[in-house]
């Protein structure tokens, strides 16, 4: 698991992170796209 995920889905989960800024921190390396997944319950758009 990323270091960043636990945060990340939180702050998802609180609307303080869209979606469109978490495909940029898989972009950066910081979230799989699996974790992207996993928050999201959507696939990473191409």
């Amino acid at each position: 698991m990323s270091p960043m995920f636990e945060n990340l889905k939180l702050r998802f989960e609180k609307n303080f992170v869209r979606k469109d800024q978490l495909q940029k921190f898989v972009g950066f390396g910081k979230i799989t796209t699996e974790e992207y997944k996993e928050i999201t319950g959507e696939d990473l758009p191409e």
